[in-house]
């Protein structure tokens, strides 16, 4: 298995850095606070060992999860050889464009090359291949089955002391941190520790879109490696409003099929064998029912709901403190319909990475960097915020903002474009996978098509 290693920038610049909370946005970070401080420490409440995958505060674990693109570029930066290591034990690498069978609202995409490459695999095996790593690494000390009682702070404006307790432990413990990370994910107690320092608690944003995953795991038929299908995803995207079910089957690692059926509002797929079954049987990519009728599910079907998007905005917390940022669902939880959670959480570790190295022989040192931080997160996460959010936006009755309105009107006719159009659809991939801005949508050529066919369906 392939190490890290500090990267080569001398003596560590800082001494201690807390992490609170040890998943995967606490793994990432980990992994880039390890390069600048001494000494890392990881709080886990879980009782995770190195090879943990998925535990049990993390419910939506057990479903498919997609790592675009760009969040794939990112984690293989932070984790040099991660991607070969997944493929070694069968988790694909392939071409967005010809390895997957996706059916938008207005038809199937084109299955040609877009010169995007993606992988598939289970967040269970990604967070212990993680895990593994950081645990290895030499300032890293994870500690697990450890609760994070509250963070203080040693002087007015800041929050850098942290008191824990491990299970068996008789007494709680308190450190000092030069920066403490909040990864504690959306059951975050970040407002009682901003409200017990008399700091303002930072506003939040909201979008509701109430949509259950019911997901399962299949052992693939022998026979499919060597005359398996001419896919490695299969997915229909749910879109408001006449297309309330969806769902998605991803080749991952084991010769295995990770599915997830979803439903927005009252389409809530069951979690029997017969009900799974004719749930996706209801949809129109026939690709699904026909994976989970030749597959041998293993393990339980598991359910998860989220009741929609939601931003903690400290970016514009007047009072915001010193040595202490949130990262990953702790500061932005998404819908996990578009797959961008993961993603973000590595290019929020790379920006920290970024900024540390900036300031590693600057004068101020640490100070200032919190804020900092949390603006850089703010323009990462406007963009994925705003796709997902227009289009969640629709799922609700009543006048919906102009914005979202405009956006959905675009993307239908751009979905209808993609269709027929590779270009388009190449496109849409890209700026899908957050490896182009939307504008990409947006050029004269995409702009010239839409208009046209508006223009020709309000002449009919």
């Amino acid at each position: 298995m392939a190490t890290n290693k500090r990267s080569p920038q001398s003596a560590p610049r800082w001494e201690r850095a807390v992490v609170v909370g040890g998943g995967y946005a606490g793994l990432v970070t980990a992994r880039v606070l390890a390069d600048h401080f001494g000494e890392v420490v990881v709080l886990e409440r879980d009782p995770v060992r190195p090879d943990t995958g998925v535990h049990p505060h993390i419910p939506q674990g057990y479903h498919a999860h997609a790592l675009l693109a760009k969040g794939g570029e990112a984690l293989e930066g932070l984790f040099p050889g991660l991607r070969a290591e997944l493929a070694d034990i069968g988790a694909p690498v392939f071409d967005y464009g010809e390895r997957i069978s996706f059916l938008l609202p207005t038809g199937f995409a084109p299955r040609e090359p877009v010169g995007v490459s993606i992988q598939t695999f289970t967040r269970d095996e990604l967070e212990r291949r993680l895990r593994q790593r950081v645990s290895a690494l030499g300032p890293v000390r994870l500690l697990a089955a450890t609760h994070c009682e509250t963070v203080t702070g040693s002087a007015p404006g800041r929050l850098d002391r942290v008191r824990y307790r491990t299970a068996g432990s008789g007494e709680s413990v308190e450190v000092t941190a030069d920066l403490v990370v909040d990864a504690s994910g959306r059951a975050t107690s970040i407002d009682r520790w901003l409200t017990d320092a008399h700091l303002p608690v930072s506003g939040k944003t909201v979008i509701k879109a109430k949509i259950t995953y019911t997901s399962a795991c299949y052992q693939r038929p022998p026979r499919d490696r060597e005359d398996g299908p001419d896919f490695d995803v299969a997915y229909q995207m749910a879109f408001a409003p006449g297309v309330p079910r969806g769902g998605v089957v991803l080749a991952v690692e084991h010769h295995r099929w990770m599915c997830s059926l979803f439903g927005f509002d009252q389409h809530v797929p069951p979690t029997d064998d017969e009900g799974y079954l004719d749930f996706a049987q209801t949809l129109d990519n026939p690709r699904l029912a026909e994976q989970i009728k030749r597959g041998t599910r293993q393990g339980e079907i598991h359910r998860y709901t989220n009741p929609g998007n939601e931003w903690r905005l400290h970016h514009k917390n007047p009072r915001w403190p010193e040595r202490l940022i949130a990262v990953g669902d702790a500061v932005c939880v998404f819908n996990p319909v578009y797959g961008q959670g993961l993603t973000v959480g590595a290019l929020e570790a790379d920006l920290l990475g970024r900024l540390l190295a900036r300031r590693r022989g600057g004068a101020s040192g640490l100070d200032g960097l919190s804020r900092a931080y949390q603006r850089g997160a703010a323009r990462l996460i406007k963009v994925p915020w705003t796709m997902a959010t227009s289009s969640d936006l629709m799922w609700a009755p009543g006048d919906q903002p102009l914005p979202a309105r405009f956006a959905h009107w675009y993307n239908e006719h751009v979905f209808a474009l993609a269709v027929g159009d590779p270009d388009v659809w190449a496109r849409f991939v890209r700026v899908l996978n957050m490896s182009a801005p939307p504008t990409l949508l947006f050029h004269p050529a995409v702009l010239a098509k839409v208009v046209r066919r508006a223009l020709t369906r309000r002449t009919r």
